[in-house]
């Protein structure tokens, strides 16, 4: 049997184990099982499934590739996302327990009212789409290049199969399918970052020590930007964009959260995050050292560099002088990776979009159900459509592009959250959705006169500038009577 054949029928039994877990998680379903997995999970099975659930193929392809151009500072965001994580463990968790939150969002309508909960949940399903969709083009592109443009499937014919492959193993398991398939990902990303870097040492003729050495050594492995403050890598930019990206892309995202509100208690979902950020740190830091090697690799045998850094992982990983296990490994781990993430934000958009903007949970248990259904088969049909045209819009590393994204779509939300938590003023809930329309458009004003006018790259922190625009618009929309 050929290395090509050896790949796809690895990739095809993945699929089926996939389908299988679907159908597995998915006895006795129901309404709360979809969206909380009936709050009965334990924490030792959601910590696993929760370190690598901010990871996609994305991450496993963009992260590596990143290291020419931004080295190491990548590891100056997980710092602030840490910082982040004991908001969230400490702050978040406790109001989103004690008011029992199916989806979070609901904490919008308790504080303010129907316009404001609906506001919240439009601007994460545009946001968690543009995300999806970016992430199932990224799955769907690779596949193509490496496997079904020699089978001889049209690209729509791949991203056709992707989706319906999601749209499956989630449909009526939801989160406990979102949990078991995450486990499966996480032992398959850790299994193909440490089988790649051990295979790269060898073939480099490296001893760990050497390996150490190199890395330290290498230009790429700078860690720490203090030198330029109006550059996107500077220090504090990076680590401020951390924490308040964490608050808003994990604590404030319905796809995030939705597996820590299925722990059994509080405590369980603290400790969790604990883990999880302990974990995810190491993790990065596994990946970046992978990139480096990866072009250590490229330049000693003169392998040469994709147009995009993002394919760098792909063409050494299944380059001829590599052993085939890490082909293997490559390509199950990112199709594990990719269809996971969607997977799980095929879950949260249909969880937000049935209950905070369908109002679902004023339904019957048999109407809700039928409504579910149908709002997770329209969801994965409108992915299928809008990552047929994405290719255009994706021409910089996808990881940097979806922080991008979130900087304008995740801000809203960010902004009204912290307005609520702040401060005790309520607002005129019908307006709600002006100052978070207003909000992006003033942003990305502020980012383009900011950098042609003073000379300065506002970057991932562009989130905490649209945010408090966003409190700004809320507070002119106060009314006298405060809460009490």
């Amino acid at each position: 049997m050929t290395s090509f054949a050896v790949i796809v029928a690895s990739l095809a039994g993945y699929v089926v184990l996939l389908l299988g877990v679907g159908r597995l998680a998915a006895r006795r379903p129901s309404n709360a099982l979809f969206f909380t997995a009936r709050r009965e999970a334990a924490w030792y099975t959601v910590w696993p499934a929760m370190i690598t659930a901010a990871m996609s193929g994305i991450t496993l392809l963009s992260v590596p590739g990143s290291v020419a151009e931004d080295g190491f500072s990548y590891l100056q965001m997980v710092a602030g996302f840490t910082v982040g994580q004991l908001l969230l463990a400490f702050w978040l968790l406790p109001l989103f327990y004690r008011l029992r939150l199916t989806s979070l969002y609901e904490y919008l309508y308790q504080r303010f009212g129907l316009g404001s909960q609906r506001t919240g949940a439009w601007f994460f399903v545009l946001s968690k789409v543009a995300a999806s969709a970016l992430k199932l083009y990224i799955v769907s592109t690779t596949l193509q290049l490496l496997l079904f443009e020699r089978l001889g499937v049209p690209f729509w014919g791949n991203v056709l199969l992707c989706t319906v492959v999601v749209w499956g193993y989630t449909l009526r398991g939801g989160v406990r399918s979102v949990l078991l398939t995450d486990w499966l990902k996480t032992l398959l990303i850790l299994a193909s970052a440490g089988v790649s870097i051990v295979a790269l040492m060898q073939a480099l003729g490296w001893s760990l020590g050497e390996g150490w050495l190199a890395i330290r050594q290498s230009p790429m492995s700078q860690l720490f930007f203090f030198e330029d403050a109006t550059s996107d890598r500077y220090f504090w930019k990076m680590f401020l964009a951390g924490v308040v990206l964490l608050l808003a892309m994990t604590g404030l995202d319905q796809d995030m959260m939705q597996r820590n509100l299925s722990c059994r208690s509080l405590r369980d979902a603290q400790r969790t995050i604990l883990l999880t950020a302990l974990c995810q740190a190491v993790l990065i830091a596994l990946m970046l050292v992978l990139g480096l090697l990866l072009y250590a690799y490229a330049e000693r045998f003169g392998v040469e560099l994709p147009e995009r850094s993002d394919n760098l992982f792909a063409r050494v990983a299944l380059d001829a002088a590599m052993p085939l296990v890490v082909g293997v490994l490559f390509v199950v781990g990112f199709a594990a990776a990719g269809f996971s993430s969607v997977g799980a934000s095929l879950t949260a958009l249909t969880t937000s979009f049935s209950v905070d903007i369908m109002q679902g949970k004023r339904l019957e248990e048999s109407r809700l159900s039928h409504l579910r259904i149908g709002v997770h088969t329209a969801l994965a049909l409108l992915l299928f459509v809008v990552v047929l045209p994405i290719g255009y819009w994706a021409d910089e590393s996808a990881i940097n592009l979806i922080y991008r994204i979130a900087g304008y779509t995740y801000g809203p939300i960010l902004g009204m959250f912290l307005f609520g938590l702040w401060s005790r003023w309520q607002v005129r809930d019908r307006w709600v959705w002006l100052p978070a329309v207003v909000a992006p458009l003033l942003a990305a004003l502020l980012q383009y006169v900011a950098k042609s006018c003073w000379q300065v790259e506002i970057g991932f922190e562009l989130l905490l500038y649209n945010a408090l625009f966003v409190m700004v618009g809320m507070w002119l929309l106060r009314q006298r009577k405060a809460t009490a």
